[in-house]
């Protein structure tokens, strides 16, 4: 009896694998159209809202060329419109922004990875984290409220001393500004820089780092020659996902920058972003080809992003084949 209920068994052994392997192999390809199709519909998405911010903008691109992009005069009124301007108080106040988050972003992340114990780095990671969680329309009122006060002498003490020799750091105007929304903008994406730095620098293997103090290296030695070069392609990750919410930010932006449709000769000067002078004159826009300018920003905007996105692929696969070649 125990000999034929084995034969039984082994003869449906091959036919429950079998099943298990049909079954398993179904269950793969559901998933593999699955996520197929969620890519197609993000990519179909995208392409739809460029093919209609495209449409809506043609008239003031076929208007003014590539004058709209290389205008440096705004004037709705006159039905005049050039984007210069604008590009230019998007990637100053941009290029402020990371000049002043990201190396406090990337101590911080040094701090709780390298130096605090867990018991400590934990809740300090996590009310940073928390930072992120604050509405920009708060940032916003910090910063006209609270920073452009505290800053102001400041801007005098620079416009007085540096500022003689140096025309980009000239005399300030009193209140709102470039450097004012840079620095906003800055307290705004520390978080995210600090939570995707802090991520890679934790991943770092941790035989690379014994092996350097084995050799009687200092914990300054296993950041220089092991945590930020084994990082770094993370590192430049972060930065593109903190330049994109920087570029992008509109709020905050608005309420600190001033608001002048012009280029200031000084970071010290009032402006406008893309997205600021997008969400400040969208609701007003009732002049002829005003609010298809202003889509248009949007679509230089969205091109600004993809060019620097796709600098920062491009730099980020050379830095992987120079890893490869290392090894």
């Amino acid at each position: 009896m125990a000999v034929r209920i084995s034969s039984k068994a082994g003869q449906g052994g091959p036919a429950a694998g079998s099943f298990a392997r049909r079954h398993l192999l179904n269950g793969d390809i559901v998933f593999r159209l699955v996520v197929a199709a969620s890519a197609a519909l993000t990519i179909g998405l995208i392409g739809l809202m460029v093919f209609d911010s495209v449409q809506a903008a043609w008239p003031a691109f076929q208007t003014f060329g590539l004058g709209f992009v290389t205008g440096i005069r705004w004037s709705p009124s006159f039905t005049i419109y050039g984007a210069l301007p604008f590009i230019y108080g998007t990637l100053l106040t941009s290029v402020i922004a990371l000049l002043l988050a990201v190396p406090i972003a990337v101590l911080i992340a040094l701090l709780v990875t390298e130096f605090l114990p867990p018991q400590i780095g934990r809740p300090v990671a996590i009310v940073v984290d928390l930072l992120a969680a604050v509405p920009s329309v708060v940032w916003g009122l910090w910063g006209l409220l609270v920073l452009v006060p505290f800053i102001r002498p400041i801007e005098h003490g620079v416009a007085d001393g540096p500022g003689r020799l140096i025309p980009f750091l000239g005399p300030p105007t009193p209140g709102p500004s470039y450097f004012v929304a840079g620095v906003v903008v800055a307290v705004m994406i520390i978080p995210i820089v600090a939570a995707l730095t802090r991520e890679v620098f934790a991943t770092t293997p941790r035989l690379q780092r014994e092996a350097v103090l084995a050799l009687g290296g200092t914990r300054w030695d296993v950041i220089r020659r092991v945590v930020l070069p084994i990082g770094r392609t993370g590192l430049l990750a972060a930065v593109l996902l903190g330049l994109g919410r920087a570029i992008g930010e509109t709020i905050a932006v608005t309420m600190v920058i001033g608001n002048a449709p012009k280029i200031g000769g000084s970071i010290f000067s009032p402006g406008f972003t893309l997205a600021s002078v997008i969400a400040n004159e969208f609701n007003e826009a009732t002049e002829p080809l005003h609010a298809e300018s202003l889509v248009g920003l949007g679509v230089v905007l969205l091109v600004i992003a993809i060019v620097i996105n796709g600098a920062g692929v491009a730099v980020r696969r050379r830095f992987e084949r120079s890893a490869g070649r290392g090894r």
